[in-house]
């Protein structure tokens, strides 16, 4: 692993490197770029799979029926939150001062479709929320009653609009689909994928009571309307890494931007087949903070210094306020743990910073 050391005002940070993960070193690189396939592809199949990989198709069933039992791997997709009529996103970090009992916090939370995932967590707050409604009048109503229900257990509530997902996604729950102002059938079949995928076209005609070539239409037709940005996976957290969240706040200064490009080739450095992509989610905010991220670390020590440590450093001029937390466990939903081409997919947009800010 090749690392380049800048020092700063007698601060050394590392800026840009090739990530290496010991978790990647457990599964050969036939398993990893197999896995890499249906991240991007959920529905890619075996000849796809073999011919992508150079791996045999016996050898990739098995494999791929291997990495299925040992990752827990959910077959499911990236929605287009915008084509689908979702006006209103928001991440939330919770701190109660008094922590009620999972099975409270699921009953609170599992009353309203909004919540896509709560995420339980050990750091600078308790509760990671991702929250997604139809729009902001909603969203308003849903928070404060929220913040109430909570009062009780002495929590801060610090809510911050997402501005634009410039990696990853949080799944989204049937319920949440229900809602949306699509054509019925397009729920239904957003709904089987958001369960499996990978479904065959057979399923789906058993599930739905329809024709498999009305199937096989409705199908090719809902791609096309740009409800789903692509058919992958999620995975639950795993043992062999830790899962590391921030959210941070900036007073802009000169030199601003290009601290943020040198933090934008850091987020998009990774493996070249990732058995986890090292980022998970990177994304812009408005309100409480200004950006977040949820990365996959081999342990704690590694995420305080090379995602934590690493960030304060680039933006200490900035005035950086930061508070960080690591995932404990999921109570609503699924975490975005998957293997994509982080280069490719990260948005790399310079947001300008007005002069004299």
């Amino acid at each position: 692993m090749l690392l380049t050391f800048v020092k700063l005002r007698s601060v050394i940070v590392e800026p840009v490197y090739v990530f290496h993960s010991r978790f990647n070193d457990e599964y050969s690189v036939e398993a990893r770029k197999i896995l890499r396939q249906i991240s991007e592809n959920a529905r890619a199949s075996i000849s796809e799979l073999s011919k992508a990989t150079g791996v045999s198709r016996a050898t990739v069933a098995k494999k791929l029926r291997q990495l299925e039992s040992k990752l827990g791997i959910r077959y499911t997709f990236e929605p287009d939150e915008q084509k689908l009529g979702i006006s209103s996103t928001h991440l939330i970090a919770v701190k109660l001062d008094e922590k009620p009992s999972d099975d409270e916090l699921l009953k609170i939370f599992s009353a309203s479709y909004i919540p896509q995932g709560v995420v339980v967590t050990k750091g600078d707050y308790d509760l990671l929320v991702y929250a997604m409604s139809l729009n902001n009048m909603e969203y308003a109503h849903w928070d404060k009653s929220m913040q109430i229900e909570l009062a009780k257990y002495g929590v801060t509530w610090q809510s911050s609009w997402v501005v634009h997902r410039q990696l990853g996604f949080f799944p989204i729950r049937d319920e949440l689909i229900d809602r949306l102002q699509i054509k019925q059938r397009d729920k239904e079949m957003l709904k089987l994928l958001n369960e499996n995928s990978r479904m065959s076209f057979q399923e789906m005609s058993r599930r739905l009571g329809m024709h498999f070539n009305t199937v096989a239409y409705s199908f090719n037709k809902l791609l096309k309307s740009g409800y789903v940005k692509r058919l992958t996976i999620t995975m639950p957290p795993q043992r062999l890494f830790v899962l590391m969240s921030f959210f941070t706040k900036y007073q802009p200064r000169d030199g601003y931007e290009a601290a943020s490009a040198q933090a934008r080739k850091a987020f998009m450095s990774d493996d070249r087949d990732s058995l986890v992509s090292r980022y998970l989610i990177c994304a812009p905010l408005i309100g409480t903070y200004d950006f977040f991220t949820l990365g996959a670390f081999d342990d704690y020590k590694t995420a305080l210094r090379r995602d934590i440590a690493y960030h304060k450093s680039l933006f200490k001029k900035h005035n950086i306020k930061m508070k960080h937390a690591t995932a404990e466990r999921v109570l609503i939903g699924s975490l975005p743990i998957r293997s994509i081409d982080t280069a490719k997919e990260y948005n790399t947009i310079v947001w300008s910073v007005p002069q004299g800010a």
